[in-house]
């Protein structure tokens, strides 16, 4: 069965949620320990404080690159801000988390400076994302084939078009 996109944009913010049923403490450890990111991103290195820059591998994608990352926040355990640039461009991500009942949701959140890569970035941060849970559940990873191409006619058709 493949996989349903649940992205969503706004504007230039692209938005996808993903629901615990944990508490907001051990979701947070999963966005912010390095053993625990190593499991569904990468794992990272160096001094994780606001205004520092950390190195981050990309384990999941092809020769496993690492990246250097700034984080433009952290509030523990309810909101981290990074950024990156690339060779694909800006990256300005925004994680909030918010607990309720026992259940926390995260808001994963890319601030875009266009939305011409929406139809590329979309499919890799549902994979991402799954790749989270599928961690926290004790499950194989999810394949990037069942997301790509597949999802992209999904997040394109969110694009505004131009009217004139």
């Amino acid at each position: 069965m493949s996989p349903t996109p649940t992205g969503r944009l706004f504007g230039d913010d692209l938005v996808l949620t993903r629901t615990f049923r944990a508490p907001i403490d051990d979701v947070w450890a999963s966005l912010t320990d390095s053993e625990r990111t190593a499991r569904w991103f990468g794992p990272w290195q160096g001094d994780a404080a606001p205004g520092n820059t950390i190195k981050v591998q990309m384990a999941q994608e092809e020769d496993q690159p690492w990246m250097d990352m700034t984080i433009e926040a952290c509030e523990p355990p309810r909101r981290l801000a990074l950024s990156a640039v690339d060779e694909y461009g800006s990256w300005h991500l925004d994680l909030t988390l918010v607990e309720s009942a026992g259940v926390t949701e995260l808001r994963f959140t890319q601030h875009l400076t266009g939305t011409e890569v929406v139809g590329e970035v979309g499919p890799g941060w549902e994979y991402y994302l799954d790749a989270l849970v599928a961690s926290r559940d004790g499950q194989p990873a999810p394949n990037f084939d069942d997301y790509y191409p597949a999802m992209k006619e999904h997040f394109e058709a969110q694009r505004p078009t131009n009217v004139e």
